[in-house]
C-alpha cells in the first residue's frame, strides 16, 4: 500500500469542553496518511487515477470549520469517517492536534488509524 499525506493543515474551529472554548475559534493542526495504490496514476499520469488531496483538504477544511465538537477525540473521528466513506480510501491515519491545551506541552491530540469496515455503518 502507498500513502498519500498531507501534513500541518491549520485550520480554525470551536473545540473544547469550557464555556469560553465554546465562544473562540482555536486552532487545530492536522496531519493524516491515506494508503491507497497509486501505480495506475503513476503509469497514467492523470488525477483521475489518484486521490485528489486538493478535493479531500477542500472538503476537510470546510467540515472543520464548521464544526464544534467538545473533544478533539470526536473531531478526530469524524474526519476519518469522511475520508473513507467520501473518498473511498482504505486506510486512514488523522493525526489532530490541539497545541497549548495543556500547560507546559507544546502539543497535544489524538492520533487514530481507520479502514472502511470501521464505518460498516455509514
Amino acid at each position: 500500500m502507498d500513502l498519500i499525506y498531507l501534513r500541518d493543515l491549520r485550520i480554525e474551529t470551536v473545540i473544547g469542553i469550557f464555556d469560553w472554548e465554546r465562544e473562540i475559534k482555536q486552532t487545530v493542526v492536522i496531519d493524516l496518511e491515506m494508503g491507497t495504490d497509486i501505480r495506475k496514476a503513476a503509469a497514467s499520469d492523470h488525477i483521475d487515477d489518484t486521490l485528489d488531496y486538493k478535493s479531500l483538504a477542500k472538503r476537510i477544511i470546510s467540515f472543520v470549520e464548521a464544526a464544534k465538537f467538545e473533544l478533539v477525540e470526536t473531531l478526530t473521528d469524524r474526519i476519518a469517517r469522511i475520508i473513507i466513506t467520501e473518498f473511498g480510501v482504505p486506510y486512514v491515519r488523522v493525526s489532530v492536534n490541539k497545541q497549548g491545551a495543556v500547560r507546559g506541552s507544546r502539543d497535544v491530540g489524538v492520533i487514530i488509524e481507520r479502514r472502511p469496515e470501521d464505518y460498516a455503518d455509514a
